[in-house]
């Protein structure tokens, strides 16, 4: 049994211990149903699997491809064939050999047919042929551009041991909750609302890594109570802004924490606001743009969010530098352009100054999240639209959201990823729709012309075509609004300032493995 704290010791003295015998301690919120995030990307599940289970290969921090499971890689001319070399020698955590015939059942069985990324960025993939034990060669029926960058990461596409999961369902096996992967750390041991503890994998194939001892990722819920543990030394790290933003003016000054910016380009995160079309008026485009008009984008990430995001005018965030566009239609704050809006859709304030009602389902990721929630319900109600909103867990979330669509609108993040075809398709293509997948298309948009476009840019393969047909994209997406984009979202990792090369890839805290992480003493 593995104690995470000691006893009547100071939190200093006990600091210092962890960071002498390389245990790390990990800020982690909200505590993850399981771990596996080929079934469910939820971040912080990713925080923890990615230490344990890997990719074939990942991202570098300018988001080129390198080595990770597969030692090295071929594309054909024709873009049908990519032939992937495995590294040899490697181990699951059981002993038993990572081979070809993993590859092929995670990317066929797994990625392919529930990731909810992966059924659109895989989709083309028609086989995975495994000559050899180390030979995986992966058959598409047309070219298919971002399909390299989905198989970079351990977060995204992480391998799976096909000898514990063939012939199960994945939601339902228990590895999904014990995980056995390939990584430096080994699964120990999962204590429900207070840690889960990951052990140095000894025989982990890169030679001399990894350099920690131990991982405990620490269940805190309380943003004051993370807050402190970060003061006071308990915690050595955590990402996606771990502690509330009204606290970094202060904690920003402390000498013994670091704060980091890198290690998201791979999200490319960005908060938006979706609108269920389901529900009338909501489903009239007019009161759509009259919400996108009552927001104070600028105001709202100056308050809200501290100044740590940029305002956004696209679905397609400013990161993914190849195709973002801001030739598309705007809707800057404007009370008057709102309310002429929704005076044109019939809908006239009433006695009590109010139009119509709505709920709003708050993403229950912490407060900055909640005070998003509440700036959003003062702006809708000076137009007269009359805000409530609503508060769950995690998962009475998800399943009000994308399994039983009884929502109006909700506000939460979303990762773009460097290609479209990864991160914002889903919002918008109509064969996303899929109930009880999560984090795809929750608003019921169905519209023939995205759908042809993105269909177009899924299979083009000349970079030009594939920019003008996202620029289309983006314009009808802002025109038909069953998205609003509000912020493209600057996370911070924060960490000890003894904890070194914790961000070496693009996709930081929740997709880098921590095998070459220390403690500086």
């Amino acid at each position: 049994m593995f104690a995470i704290t000691a006893l009547g010791v100071p939190a200093a003295a006990q600091s210092a211990a962890d960071i002498e015998s390389g245990t790390l301690k990990f800020a982690l919120s909200p505590e993850p149903p399981f771990l596996l995030t080929a079934i469910n990307t939820t971040l912080q599940m990713g925080m923890v699997t990615s230490k344990v289970m890997e990719s074939l290969l990942y991202l570098d921090s300018d988001l080129k491809p390198q080595p990770l499971l597969a030692e090295k890689w071929d594309i054909s001319a024709d873009g049908l064939t990519y032939t992937f070399k495995l590294r040899p020698n490697v181990k699951w955590h059981d002993g038993q050999p990572f081979t070809s015939a993993d590859v092929s059942y995670t990317i066929l069985e797994v990625l392919k047919k529930v990731h909810p990324r992966g059924r659109t960025a895989l989709a083309k993939i028609t086989s995975v042929e495994t000559p050899d034990p180390l030979t995986a060669i992966i058959k598409l029926s047309k070219p298919a551009p971002p399909m390299l960058t989905a198989l970079a990461s351990s977060y995204e596409s992480p391998m799976m041991p096909k000898h514990l999961f063939v012939g199960s369902d994945p939601a339902t096996n228990p590895y999904v909750s014990k995980p056995v992967g390939t990584g430096p750390f080994v699964f120990k041991e999962w204590k429900k609302g207070e840690f889960i503890l990951l052990e140095k994998n000894p025989n982990y194939w890169q030679t001399g890594k990894p350099l920690l001892r131990r991982i405990v990722f620490r269940i805190i819920n309380d943003a004051s109570a993370r807050a402190a543990s970060f003061e006071t030394g308990e915690v050595h790290i955590g990402g996606l802004s771990p502690v509330p933003l009204t606290d970094m003016p202060r904690i920003a000054k402390n000498p013994a924490l670091s704060v980091e910016t890198r290690g998201y380009a791979y999200m490319s995160p960005y908060l938006l606001m979706e609108v269920n079309l389901r529900k009338p008026p909501l489903n009239d485009v007019r009161v759509r743009r009259a919400i996108a008009h009552a927001i104070d984008r600028d105001r709202m990430t100056q308050v809200v969010w501290m100044g740590y995001g940029k305002p956004a005018v696209s679905p397609i965030p400013s990161q993914v530098t190849t195709f973002h566009s801001t030739d598309v239609p705007k809707y800057e704050y404007s009370v008057e352009k709102a309310k002429k809006l929704l005076d044109e859709a019939g809908l006239k304030p009433g006695a009590n100054g109010m139009r119509f009602k709505m709920t709003h389902d708050l993403f229950p990721l912490g407060s900055d999240y909640q005070r998003t929630g509440e700036f959003i319900k003062q702006q809708l109600s000076r137009v007269g639209i009359d805000v409530e909103l609503r508060s769950q867990d995690l998962p009475s979330y998800l399943r009000r959201i994308f399994t039983e669509y009884d929502f109006d609108s909700t506000s939460g993040y979303y990762g773009a990823f460097a290609d479209p075809t990864q991160g914002v398709q889903r919002l918008f293509w109509s064969k996303a729709i899929q109930k009880g997948v999560v984090f795809t298309n929750a608003t019921d948009y169905r519209s023939p012309d995205m759908d042809r476009i993105i269909e177009a840019a899924q299979d083009e393969n000349d970079f030009t075509k594939r920019q003008a047909l996202y620029l289309s994209m983006q314009r009808l997406a802002m025109t038909d609004l069953p998205v609003i984009p509000l912020m493209e979202t600057r996370f911070i990792t924060l960490s000890s300032s003894k904890l070194k090369k914790h961000t070496i890839s693009a996709d930081g805290v929740i997709g880098g493995n921590f095998a070459d992480a220390y403690f500086e003493k």
